[in-house]
């Protein structure tokens, strides 16, 4: 087990080859880690992260506007307060909830069988690459309205956009490739705002080109802004929670079979994978204030990055947090997808996930479809798994063999 030292950084390519090595001593050791390149304080305990995340006047969400708005190309939800978060939240969550949401879990399982079905035939798959990215970026263009022949397109954007965000330091010819994005994107939306103010349907942008606000319409900005922030919380979690969950029950055949015997405790598995691989592994805020952290000051006006990883594997949070057991009493599977969340892969507090919901029904509806019809599912000969990302993170690709099932 490798030592956090003085000269340890949490931007070194050793820790982004495998940070979970690293967790344990880093809470143990530097609950608070100062890195001086990008001056930024890295906390790894549970009870301080979300001490962070719930205490919304001590700690901002003011770093988004240098981190995500130029991208976003207007303020995000995280950003907004007060009655205005209140009011553009509810429109967001109104088109996930309800009889919108069972209407996307039909096209979901509509989407993911046309996307399977080549496959079948072939008996392997790589999930990240053939099917978990292309399914995320369709099953949010229909959620928003967006014609589902453009998803290539759109994802590039949305790759831009989301290396904008994610990056710790951008060289200046990729901060102006994902400037370059943001502004594509918004230009392909522009139009489609403008005609779904004079004619609305059902999706959601057409609810948030109707909506209005103290009285008053949202502008094309903030609706742009709120159709990014939907695009980019919709696609990242659910392709590498997907991938994450079937290597976790791989991994372990006995939860595996019992999943497979017991659909309903699909949800707990989940759940689990959330816990204890989050996809989102940091979230940031700003110190409002003079704060102490295990007996060092973080100093107002100071980035604070909340590592999720480390803190869904704290022990005084969870008992044996390094095992994956969908069995563990103390997650709560039926709160795991609310703001009662025990683990802190969706945030918590005022600004947790606004998709948290829509996240589960989407990654259960294609699992359970999955399930039954991948038997003896197994890594390919020869792939090696590999996983990549800081801010958010995941599997670059799983190869699957398995024997169809019809």
């Amino acid at each position: 087990m490798p030592v956090v030292n003085p000269n340890f950084s949490v931007l070194s390519d050793d820790f982004a080859a495998d940070p979970y090595r690293y967790f344990a001593q880093l809470r143990e050791q530097a609950p608070v880690h100062y890195e001086p390149a990008i001056d930024s304080y890295f906390l790894s305990r549970y009870e301080d992260a979300k001490r962070v995340l719930t205490d919304h006047e001590a700690f901002t969400t003011e770093t988004l506007q240098v981190r995500a708005e130029p991208v976003m190309r207007g303020p995000v939800l995280a950003q907004m307060t007060g009655a205005e978060h209140t009011a553009k939240r509810k429109i967001v969550v109104r088109g996930f909830t309800g009889q919108a949401l069972r209407d996307q879990m039909r096209a979901i399982h509509a989407n993911a069988a046309e996307l399977m079905g080549p496959f079948l035939a072939q008996g392997r798959v790589d999930l990240v690459n053939d099917f978990g990215k292309p399914l995320a970026v369709h099953v949010t263009l229909d959620v928003l309205g967006l014609d589902r022949q453009d998803w290539q397109q759109v994802a590039a954007w949305h790759s831009g956009v989301a290396e904008f965000i994610t990056s710790m330091t951008l060289t200046p010819e990729r901060r102006r490739h994902c400037m370059d994005c943001a502004e594509q994107l918004e230009a392909y939306l522009l139009p489609v705002i403008e005609q779904r103010r004079h004619q609305p349907g059902d999706d959601l942008i057409s609810k948030l080109c109707t909506a209005e606000f103290d009285g008053i319409a949202m502008s094309d900005r903030d609706v742009t802004a709120l159709i990014i922030n939907v695009l980019a919380a919709s696609t990242e979690p659910a392709d590498k929670t997907l991938a994450l969950l079937f290597k976790h029950l791989i991994d372990h055949p006995e939860q595996m079979a019992q999943v497979r015997r017991d659909p309903d405790l699909l949800a707990a598995a989940i759940a689990e994978t959330l816990r204890y691989t989050p996809p989102v592994q940091l979230i940031p805020r700003q110190a409002g204030k003079n704060s102490v952290f295990a007996g060092v000051t973080v100093p107002a006006g100071a980035t604070v990055f909340c590592m999720i990883g480390a803190a869904n594997r704290d022990p005084e949070a969870f008992a044996a947090p390094d095992a994956f057991d969908i069995h563990r009493p103390d997650l709560g599977t039926a709160r795991s997808f609310t703001a009662a969340a025990q683990h802190l892969a969706f945030g918590t507090g005022l600004h947790q996930c606004v998709g948290a919901a829509f996240a589960r029904a989407e990654i259960e509806t294609v699992a359970a479809m999955l399930l039954p019809q991948l038997d003896q599912v197994r890594y390919s000969p020869g792939f090696r798994y590999r996983e990549t990302g800081l801010y958010t993170r995941g599997p670059v690709s799983l190869s699957l063999d398995f024997t169809p099932v019809h």
